[in-house]
């Protein structure tokens, strides 16, 4: 049998391989697409673009590299990270493991709150496509509450509200989208509503990029908290966790996270659902460890669903939710068949 130490230097390695890889991956990114760049040349890019070094390189290349490629590179790491997350952080709240982001309608509402902006112009333009996720992710959170009859039912009823608030506000984006829209609004709506990281600016990426960073430092502060949900709300409370406030903190941060994804790429499955489970497998139950674990999980997966995305077809990119529902289906499906007995 392995021992503790043994087993806490694994995932020390681990997490210290996905750190280190993490850059590698982001430079692999930024060096592939329609136009190749060599792995240097995208290296060279990327510094310059940090104003550490100041090499003299095609103006064309250094602008693929670092205005296009590695702001869609650092946004897919950020939306993959942010998503693995959140799927974590709700199946440990609710206890079920088929808890995902996208559970309690937060993601169902935020594109809502999205679309009503694009294409009724609610706001009269003082209210961006980000504040509109963020407010229809809010809402969706709130009716679900409201729905549930509270913050402290069980978890069954929680997820059920969440099936009827996701199915409510899809219905309503539908119905936006088909009386309000053209046919080329509509097209455009729907493969951004897939999940796409066409058209991903510096100015998303690291807005995105700091909300993520600023949820995961909240989920690590409630880390031990989280482990005594491990044993069932009574238990929890028993141990002297606030089982109400830790709720609501941790829901509204997957509520925050969830709603710019969203907004800056639309709606992408499987990723919380499907990353948590082998992360547990990797690292146990100690959220201390599965957090970070987790999170670079994300980020990887992410960044390889964006390349596969660019690649798989020449000359055309698919959108990003359907190839993560592609990967992410039967990699699940295949965590259901070994676990059928437990």
């Amino acid at each position: 049998m392995m021992s503790k130490s043994v087993f806490y230097w694994q995932i020390s390695l681990i997490i210290s391989c996905g750190i280190l890889s993490l850059p590698v991956m982001m430079i692999l990114a930024a060096a592939t697409g329609d136009i190749p760049v060599s792995f240097a040349t995208a290296f060279r890019a990327i510094t310059n673009g940090l104003g550490l070094t100041h090499f003299d390189l095609p103006a064309v290349e250094a602008g693929i590299v670092w205005q296009y490629r590695m702001s869609r590179a650092l946004m897919a790491a950020s939306c993959g990270g942010g998503l693995a997350l959140c799927g974590l952080v709700l199946q440990s709240l609710l206890r079920n493991a088929l808890a995902d982001p996208y559970l309690l309608g937060i993601s169902a509402g935020a594109s809502t709150g999205a679309v009503s902006v694009m294409l009724l112009g609610i706001g009269s333009g003082s209210i961006t496509t980000g504040v509109g996720a963020f407010i229809g992710a809010c809402t969706a959170f709130m009716l679900i509450i409201l729905l549930s009859g509270g913050m402290r039912v069980n978890s069954a009823r929680i997820i059920l509200a969440g099936i009827a608030g996701t199915q409510l506000f899809n219905a309503l984006t539908s119905y936006i989208v088909s009386t309000a829209a053209n046919a080329e609004q509509s097209r455009g709506v729907m493969f951004w509503l897939l999940g796409s990281l066409s058209g991903v600016r510096w100015a998303d990426a690291l807005l995105c990029f700091a909300v993520v960073i600023i949820g995961l430092l909240i989920v690590v502060c409630y880390s031990r908290s989280l482990d005594t949900f491990n044993f069932g709300i009574e238990v929890s409370s028993t141990l002297g966790t606030r089982v109400l406030q830790v709720r609501v903190i941790l829901l509204l941060t997957t509520a925050l996270i969830t709603a710019v994804i969203v907004s800056a790429i639309g709606a992408v499955g499987f990723v919380g659902l499907v990353i948590p489970h082998i992360t547990r497998m990797i690292a146990g139950h100690r959220h201390l460890l599965t957090i970070p674990v987790a999170f670079l999980a994300g980020c990887h997966f992410m960044i390889l669903a964006d390349l596969i995305s660019r690649t798989l077809i020449s000359h055309q990119v698919l959108p990003i939710g359907v190839v993560t529902a592609l990967v992410g289906a039967p990699v699940f499906a295949i965590i259901l068949y070994r676990n059928r007995d437990k």
